[in-house]
């Protein structure tokens, strides 16, 4: 028998025509089995996918009104088709991403649950291991370290959108102005009692992976930049150091000048040359820098819609 509570699944997806199924059967297993007093709904973001995702949700949205779809009438990225489907849930709760590949456990949806009944708004899955080559998963540690450590909200450690949040967050979320919204950044900005659940991320089985190695760079640099301006602050201070031991080098060397009576420039050429291009190179990073920081202040004050949706299906 139902409780009246009303639990959402958002499911973004692009070229998952292999995966939708199972992952609709997994879902609908867990609120027949375990969840069986909660209602639910599961949200399919379609990022206009070029095979048959769409062919194929549409037929499951036939047979089951607890599944609704949105299709995006083009690819606006993970990131912005995941949110829209986000703060279009209706539900108590919200699961932001259950990656339609299952790499993170549905299975674990029970457990946010129980933690969500005891009064924690935000329960989010720690990938605590990840069945992946150890230096991707190094590096996303590292990655996760930095980004924990210097942005404006401890956004922990390990975790994605994998997460339950309850309707208030949701609430907050919306009032989020956010072109490229990094929404475990902005759940952790929110403030709510949270916890975390620690998992196995798996690989995945059936099709191939959508995070290429540029999509990753794009999604690691967005959260740097909506999280923390530290690289900037760390660039203002580098300027400035290397500016005064450039001052002190230049003070040196008239010293040495007026005491030797000339200059060898001839033996100091090589690492003139080897300082020039280090902080040519070092210019160039930290203005490349500025530019994404740039670059995303623009896309922001353009705006533009969050997505352009083609249709819905069983709203």
């Amino acid at each position: 028998m139902s409780n009246g509570k009303l639990i959402s699944v958002v499911t973004p997806c692009f070229n998952e025509e292999e995966n939708v199924q199972d992952c609709y059967k997994a879902i609908k297993k867990i609120f027949e089995t375990q969840l069986s007093d909660y209602d639910y709904e599961h949200i399919f973001c379609d990022n206009a996918s070029e095979d048959r995702t769409v062919f194929e949700l549409e037929k499951i949205a036939a047979k089951d009104a607890r599944v609704k779809v949105i299709v995006n009438a083009s690819n606006f990225g993970f990131l912005r088709s995941m949110f829209n489907g986000v703060i279009s849930a209706k539900g108590d709760a919200v699961i932001p991403m259950m990656p339609a590949d299952l790499q993170d456990p549905p299975e674990l949806i029970p457990t946010f649950v129980e933690y969500w009944k005891k009064g924690y708004k935000v329960v989010y899955g720690q990938r605590d291991k990840r069945d992946e080559p150890f230096l991707i998963e190094t590096a996303r540690k590292l990655y996760y370290k930095f980004v924990n450590r210097f942005s404006k909200a401890k956004i922990p450690l390990d975790a994605g959108e994998f997460q339950l949040i309850d309707r208030k967050v949701v609430e907050a979320l919306k009032l989020f102005d956010d072109y490229e919204p990094y929404l475990r950044g902005l759940i952790a900005q929110c403030g709510f009692k949270s916890i975390g659940v620690k998992y196995f991320m798996k690989a995945r089985e059936k099709g191939t992976a959508k995070g290429r190695l540029g999509l990753l760079f794009d999604l690691a640099l967005n959260g740097i930049v909506s999280s923390t301006t530290v690289p900037i602050r760390v660039g203002l201070i580098f300027g400035f150091v290397m500016s005064l031991l450039s001052l002190g080098y230049a003070a040196f060397l008239m010293i040495l000048f007026f005491v030797n009576g000339r200059s060898n420039v001839n033996a100091g050429m090589a690492s003139l040359m080897v300082g020039l291009f280090l902080l040519s190179g070092i210019q160039l990073f930290f203005i490349s820098l500025v530019g994404e920081y740039v670059a995303s202040i623009h896309n922001q004050v353009r705006k533009g819609p969050l997505v352009i949706e083609e249709r819905r299906i069983n709203f």
